[in-house]
């Protein structure tokens, strides 16, 4: 009898190629809406913002003190008759030569006046000041237009609004902005095994049961980025349970996040739920913790929304690896459907390793540690894919690459969990 060849296994995709394949499938939502400016906090632009002003829109002084002219100045020691008073606001008079002009903060230097004198550097007394400066032409004048011309690109389209983008928006007079609507997320968790806090009789958990601690990491994590979030709550082990929630979730939603049920056990049903209601690939990622990752669509029963189908991810069950693959796959995944443009991914600083990791591993590990008093890098103790501790504990992630050992002294490219969350 001939045995029949095994196939052979897949290799693990490195985190770079899983990550690349997801961006490179995601889509943008079209819809656009126009918010107030005060409303826009999170959301991401959908057309370029150009200026209708100059900013500065005169020429303003920099500084308290008084406006005068350079040439009246030039022996350090100049006396003036305090001719104006200018607060910002007002507009004042001409300068006579021979003069000086009170003068606040962003107010508007008056016609005839080429330098400010700031008011430390000068002595008042009556009407008459003492110029105790040589000023240059130009000294503490912000002139009409450094800062931005009118007609110039502020914003371009695809900017994720932050506080300076609002008071930049603001600063040229933009009330309110075009942005692409929320993205729509349904979760749902799967395990006969998961209980709610408050749920167990009596505070006690039954033989086997775990509180879904994953439906509140994810859910936080989801409104930390501004969605729109559909909770499905924990769904019962059964095939036709799965494949009716991905049904109700597919309809409204851009994207369905599940926790749990991607290995390929008899009672892990997302994948054949997903292949019958949609498409999926099932990847394996030399992430740890992590490894497992499901992608796929969801078919909408009426294909009236976009593409006709929703987009799905499928997260690891164990809480450590629910909550690091969302940051590493998710978050940059969502990011692009809301309309970045940019750059998605985190920014990384090269630290310090106070302690060693003599063991390497062959996958690209991610490793719960945080920042000590002297700038290096203390690692947590049990790095374990159910230990929720360590992600309290720790100030971020310290991206190991596949086969390297740590030892203590070592530069160490770490990603601060303020990267990673917003």
């Amino acid at each position: 009898m001939t045995i029949p060849e095994k196939t052979p296994a897949r290799p693990l995709l490195s985190v770079r190629e899983a990550l690349d394949a997801l961006l490179a499938g995601a889509r943008p939502v079209a819809d656009i809406e126009q918010v107030a400016t005060l409303d826009a906090n999170g959301r991401v632009l959908a057309r370029d913002q150009a200026s209708t002003i100059d900013v500065p829109s005169a020429d303003n002084t920099a500084m308290d003190g008084y406006a005068v002219r350079a040439a009246d100045c030039v022996n350090g020691g100049a006396v003036l008759r305090v001719a104006q008073r200018i607060p910002a606001g007002h507009v004042g008079a001409p300068l006579e030569p021979g003069t000086a002009a009170r003068i606040f903060t962003g107010a508007m230097i008056p016609a005839g006046a080429d330098a400010v004198v700031m008011q430390e550097q000068c002595e008042l007394a009556g009407d008459m000041v003492t110029i105790r400066h040589t000023p240059q032409s130009g000294e503490w004048i912000r002139r009409s237009g450094e800062d931005i011309r009118a007609g110039a690109t502020i914003l371009p389209a695809g900017t994720r609004l932050r506080s300076q983008e609002l008071g930049l928006a603001a600063s040229v007079g933009l009330a309110s902005l075009p942005v692409r609507r929320r993205v729509r997320v349904a979760v749902f968790f799967t395990g006969d095994e998961l209980t709610m806090p408050g749920e167990a009789p009596g505070g006690v958990l039954a033989p086997g049961a775990i509180y879904n601690s994953n439906r509140f990491t994810l859910r936080a994590l989801l409104e930390n980025l501004g969605c729109v979030i559909t909770d499905l709550g924990i769904v019962p082990d059964t095939l036709e349970a799965t494949r009716a929630a991905l049904r109700a979730a597919a309809r409204e939603n851009d994207l369905i996040i599940t926790s749990g049920g991607v290995s390929v056990g008899e009672e892990d049903h997302i994948k054949p739920a997903v292949e019958r209601e949609g498409q999926l690939n099932l990847w394996q990622i030399a992430v740890k913790p992590g490894k497992p990752l499901a992608f796929g669509e969801v078919h909408r029963e009426d294909g009236t929304a976009q593409g006709g189908a929703a987009f799905f991810l499928g997260l690891p069950g164990n809480p450590v690896s629910s909550f690091i693959t969302f940051l590493l796959f998710v978050r940059p995944f969502l990011l692009r459907l809301q309309g970045v443009t940019g750059p998605v991914e985190p920014r990384a600083w090269q630290l310090r390793a106070d302690f060693s990791l003599p063991k390497a591993d062959r996958r690209n590990e991610f490793l719960r540690a945080r920042v000590n008093a002297g700038g290096g890098l203390d690692l947590f103790p049990n790095q374990g894919s159910g230990v929720l501790t360590s992600t309290v504990w720790g100030d971020g992630l310290i991206d190991n690459p596949p086969g390297r050992v740590i030892n203590e002294g070592d530069i160490v490219r770490f990603i601060p969990f303020a990267e990673l969350q917003h």
